[in-house]
């Protein structure tokens, strides 16, 4: 299955699609350089395939391509990035 991850500005979130059909976001607040990322969900009948984590990292290497900080208000993106520490210098202080 191929999965695309976009920002979507319009709507303030991150989108992922599986075989183009949208499976899941993550809404997010930005204000200057400073990204916050305040919910992740993967729709129903797309649960269970990671495509939340896939989604996650995603979104956070085109943070770090944006040069932005973070602020993972969202408990999934919190818990995601302590398991994947390699992340963390995006938090900001």
């Amino acid at each position: 299955m191929a999965t695309t991850v976009t920002d979507n500005p319009t709507d303030k979130r991150y989108e992922i699609a599986v075989d183009g059909h949208l499976a899941g976001v993550i809404m997010y607040r930005l204000a200057g350089e400073v990204i916050a990322f305040l919910h992740t969900e993967t729709l129903e009948g797309f649960e269970g395939h990671g495509y939340a984590g896939e989604l996650v990292r995603q979104a956070l290497d085109d943070v770090r391509e944006r040069g932005l900080a973070l602020q993972p208000l969202c408990p999934y993106v919190s818990e995601w990035i302590g398991k994947h520490p390699e992340y963390a210098d995006l938090v900001a202080a």
